[in-house]
C-alpha cells in the first residue's frame, strides 16, 4: 500500500524536550561567534523554552477592490521565552534586568535584590543549547547582546514547582552600535546553528 501525507524524512530531526538556557556576560564575549558559555552558566531547570522570530511586513496594495501586490519586511525581532523553575538570587536578578553573573548573586539561598530601583536592563549573552533525542546532534541559538524585559511573577502552587516567565530579547550586536563587534555585522541579532557533539 502506498503511503501518503507527510512521511518522516529523517528520524533524528524531531524536537522533543527543552533547551538548556545559558546566560553570561555580553561585553567580555562579544567578539566570539562560537559558544563560550558552559553548563555552569545554565539557569537550571526550566518549564518551557520558546524561540520567536517576529517580522512585521508592509503590504503594498492597489486596484479596486484592493489586492496585494507585494510584501516588504519593515521590522524584525528575535527573542527567547523561558519559564525557569530554580528560584535563585541570580535567576531573579536576570529576570529583573540585572546582571545575574556579576558575583553579587552567586549563592543559591542568600543575598538581596533591591526593589524600587528600576533602570535600563543590563546587556547579557544568551546561548540556548538544544540536544536532539539522539544525544549527539545539537541546535544552538546565540544572542550576543540581549536584554531581559519581563514582569516578574512568582506564582506559588500547592503541588507544582513555581515557573517564572522571562523574555530575553536580542538586540543589535554589530559594529554600528556601541558595545557591538564587527563579527556580527552580517548577523546583528546573533545566529542559529546546528552541530554534532
Amino acid at each position: 500500500m502506498a503511503i501518503t501525507g507527510p512521511v518522516t524524512k529523517n528520524t533524528t530531526t524531531p524536537v522533543i524536550g527543552l533547551a538548556q538556557i545559558r546566560l553570561g556576560s555580553s561585553g567580555t564575549n562579544i567578539a566570539s561567534v562560537a559558544p563560550v558559555l558552559t553548563a555552569s552558566n545554565s539557569i537550571g531547570s526550566v518549564a518551557s523554552t520558546k524561540f520567536v522570530s517576529a517580522i512585521d511586513f508592509f503590504r503594498l496594495e492597489s486596484g479596486y477592490p484592493l489586492m496585494e501586490d507585494a510584501a516588504y519586511p519593515i521590522r524584525e525581532k528575535a527573542s527567547m521565552e523561558v519559564a525557569f523553575k530554580e528560584i535563585t538570587p541570580a535567576n531573579i536578578a536576570y529576570a529583573l534586568g540585572l546582571d545575574g553573573a556579576s558575583g553579587e548573586y552567586s549563592a543559591a539561598h542568600s543575598g538581596e535584590i533591591s526593589l524600587g530601583t528600576v533602570k535600563t536592563p543590563a546587556f547579557i549573552r544568551l546561548e540556548s543549547v538544544y540536544t536532539y533525542p539522539d544525544g549527539s546532534n545539537k541546535m544552538q541559538i546565540i544572542f550576543p547582546r540581549a536584554q531581559i524585559l519581563s514582569n516578574v511573577e512568582l506564582d506559588h502552587n500547592a503541588e507544582e514547582p513555581l515557573a517564572t516567565p522571562m523574555m530575553i530579547e536580542a538586540k543589535r550586536a554589530d559594529s554600528n552600535v556601541d558595545g557591538g563587534n564587527a563579527v556580527w555585522d552580517n548577523k546583528p541579532y546573533g545566529r542559529i546553528f546546528w552541530s554534532v557533539s
